[in-house]
């Protein structure tokens, strides 16, 4: 018992880091967001809602100049100000916001808060574990070492939960009568739009899977769906 009291007390720090910053991330979210009133968006969310067969689809914007989107752990969904003054400025469409809204659904739905919680505690896990073994053969390495296979494994479980949420978004986008289009063409979009964030870092360390791997993702998915 006493020799795996390093990875239980890690486990344990773990969930409280991940309770704290679920705490801190609700409360930031509700000082600092506001409903979405986008008419053109909001009436796409009402076609995904009735696709579902859900009253409505609530969104949320959350006023940081960033571009992204978000559900948070309490299953809410925003867009970020800088999304939409990006839309105001013509440089993205309403459809290809709505593609985000159903990407979000997507990870409230197939519940990865949740699994996000686990990958968290079981990544400070496998980090204590390894750097305990590591620094017996590798002072001083060790610990890095230990930090770079665990950060890879979490980035991984990541890219796993990013194309399950396209998938999700890619089957509610035909359903409702929008189509993968704007989901592709914002995913063309992305990285220009976010300041080329994760150029240059290797794949495998990545927390998103690649553009055109998400793209080919979705297109697969669609020649599936023909061939019925």
């Amino acid at each position: 018992m006493i020799k795996f009291l390093p990875v239980i007390l890690a486990i344990g720090y773990a969930l409280l880091m991940w309770r704290f910053s679920v705490w801190r991330t609700a409360k930031m979210l509700d000082q600092e967001s506001q409903p979405l009133t986008d008419p053109a968006i909001t009436r796409l969310a009402d076609r995904m809602a009735a696709a579902l067969d859900i009253p409505t689809i609530k969104v949320n914007v959350y006023e940081i100049e960033a571009v992204n989107g978000l559900a948070a752990p309490d299953g809410r969904i925003f867009l970020t100000r800088g999304f939409l003054n990006r839309k105001a400025r013509g440089e993205v469409s309403a459809e290809e916001l709505a593609a985000v809204i159903a990407h979000e659904l997507g990870h409230v739905a197939l519940g990865h808060t949740r699994r996000r919680m686990i990958d968290f505690t079981g990544q400070n896990a496998v980090f204590v574990m390894l750097s305990a073994l590591l620094n017996r053969f590798i002072p001083f390495l060790g610990i890095w070492i230990a930090n770079l296979i665990s950060t890879a494994l979490m980035a991984r479980m990541s890219r796993r939960d990013e194309f399950e949420a396209d998938a999700y978004a890619s089957a509610l986008l035909v359903k409702s009568g929008i189509g993968t289009a704007p989901q592709k063409s914002l995913f063309r979009k992305l990285q220009a739009l976010t300041d080329n964030a994760g150029a240059g870092v290797p794949a495998w360390l990545l927390s998103h899977p690649k553009t055109e791997e998400r793209i080919k993702a979705i297109e697969a998915a669609e020649i599936r769906w023909q061939a019925r």
